[in-house]
């Protein structure tokens, strides 16, 4: 295991620390800005059963590779993993960017989200040891802020390069400032590490991966590609059954776990997890399907959809922003989660209420009370989970958190998306017949574009379509803001920490607390 220097470190260069924040800004970036274009990169490549999957991909590797990624940074040293995490992530943007089909696009998505999953907990190692502990809250600030430009930016910024250049330009952009990045690190960032060998968890890995797969399969085919009793969707589900009930037995007896399981001794840490866990999967499946709504049926262009949905991520951003000062009350471990999932509920509901013929301002509107929720419950459960883990243990702790949120999301938006699809499909066929419905949602490479030169009765039933679908997704979404709610009643006042002794910060650990 790589053991830092436990002095405190020299101030770091300002182009080294820029490079690492660049990593995590494209991290979360490139999560969002391809939720826009996704109607007319479907509209270009075809295949709309597959749409969900060009998000699920990404988030899929993304999340399976975070621990990878960790793991290898403290046995072969943080900088140069963070660095090979950036060279995958830009070969996999422009490969994207190249993709002439679906199926090559789902490919160059995983390979994106494989470098992805290095890029956040690279450059967090790196700071945690780069700078120095005088220094280290006014970097966790600049990250705070450069989060919620990301989530509002991706949407915006993927829908300007979708109207003015190409969809293909949403995945080019990371090029130029993923290489500034690259190059910042490897000239302002100088690191001695002592590599000593330790064993890796490969077991781990696979048995993760492969529970992780199977489970986002079955939810992606499940009632679409094949009925939810077929014998592959009870076989891959069983498969995630046994791969993950594996993963945790090893995980209890291997010297240097991914996932510690002391970790979830703690009541509210693992409350706060399972919050995580849903939170992740409401939120990417609005963002991933209301773009939909907006363009199909509000006619809007894929920037002014962006646009339209800025008071959901503005509602996330200013919660988030606020709820530092309010879980510092007594209590606030188990009032704000609740707050934060009953508005995430109601918000969620109200999106229920969204026609063909609902004003597009009052549909734009909608969205806040849905943003807010949720970014009280992902900024909640994030400052919840740091106040149950010991500091000694914050990066396996935080490791976990951005682990459990991806899977969440990832399933969310397989899962609902596969309700989306089916709901979409089935009211075509019902009002256009089988065959038109499925050269429309197969074969026909339909844009926001092209639907408006078709015949009106046919953009009514795609319209009426879309918003079948949408409702299906977001009965989803109330379903789990509502599992949620309840969840969040389990959490429990939690008890001030007790001081950690002297050099505690930089101690390094080995087994539970070094994944």
């Amino acid at each position: 295991m790589t053991t830092e220097p436990a002095g405190e470190p020299a101030k770091p260069p300002l182009l080294g620390v820029i490079g690492l924040m660049l990593g995590i800004f494209l991290s979360a970036l490139d999560g969002q800005i391809i939720g826009t274009a996704l109607p007319t990169i479907v509209g270009d490549l075809g295949g709309l059963e597959h749409l969900s999957w060009a998000v699920t991909a990404y988030l899929l590797t993304s999340a399976a590779a975070t621990p990878l990624w960790g793991r290898l940074g403290d046995l072969y040293g943080r900088k140069g993993a963070y660095q090979w995490a950036v060279v995958l992530f830009l070969a996999g943007s422009m490969a994207a960017g190249l993709a002439q089909d679906m199926g090559q696009l789902i490919a160059f998505r995983a390979l994106q989200g494989v470098g992805a999953g290095g890029l956040m907990v690279g450059a967090l190692s790196v700071i945690g040891v780069l700078v120095p502990a005088s220094d280290r809250g006014r970097v966790q600030s600049v990250i705070g802020v450069l989060m919620p430009i990301a989530f509002v930016g991706g949407p915006l910024l993927g829908g300007f390069l979708t109207d003015r250049f190409s969809w293909r330009w949403a995945f080019y952009v990371n090029l130029p400032i993923g290489l500034f990045a690259l190059l910042a690190v490897g000239a302002g960032v100088r690191l001695r590490t002592e590599r000593v060998r330790a064993p890796f968890d490969w077991a781990g890995v696979a048995l993760l991966t492969t529970g992780i797969l199977a489970l986002t399969l079955v939810g992606s085919w499940g009632g679409t590609t094949y009925a939810w009793t077929s014998p592959r969707i009870l076989g891959t589900a069983a498969v995630a059954v046994v791969a993950l009930a594996w993963f945790t037995r090893v995980e209890r007896r291997a010297p240097g776990p991914l996932v510690p399981p002391a970790l979830f001794r703690s009541r509210n840490f693992t409350v706060a997890q399972v919050l995580g866990f849903l939170t992740g999967a409401v939120m990417l499946a609005l963002i991933g399907y209301l773009p939909q709504y907006l363009q199909f049926v509000q006619g809007t262009s894929p920037t002014a959809g962006g646009l339209l949905l800025l008071p959901l991520m503005l509602g996330m951003m200013g919660t988030q922003l606020a709820t530092g000062r309010l879980m510092s009350r007594p209590g606030g471990e188990r009032r704000y989660p609740l707050l934060g999932g009953a508005l995430a509920l109601l918000g969620a509901a109200l999106l229920l209420l969204l026609g063909t013929d609902t004003p597009v301002a009052l549909a734009s509107g909608l969205t806040a009370v849905a943003g807010i929720g949720i970014g009280l419950l992902m900024q909640s459960t994030l400052l919840t989970s740091m106040g149950a883990v010991p500091r000694r243990d914050m990066g396996a702790g935080m490791g976990v958190v951005t682990l459990l949120r991806s899977i969440g999301g990832s399933l969310g938006m397989a899962g609902l998306g596969a309700v989306y699809t089916a709901r979409l499909a089935g009211s075509l066929a019902d009002r256009l017949g089988p065959a038109q419905a499925a050269s429309l949602t197969g074969g026909g490479h339909l844009t926001p574009a092209t639907l408006a030169g078709l015949p009106a009765p046919v953009r009514d039933a795609f319209g009426t379509a879309v918003t079948s679908g949408l409702h299906g997704a977001v009965a989803g979404g109330v379903v789990l803001a509502a599992v949620a709610t309840a969840v969040a009643c389990l959490a429990r006042p939690q008890p001030e920490a007790a001081p950690e002794p002297a050099g505690g910060e930089a101690a390094v650990r080995t087994g539970a607390g070094a994944a």
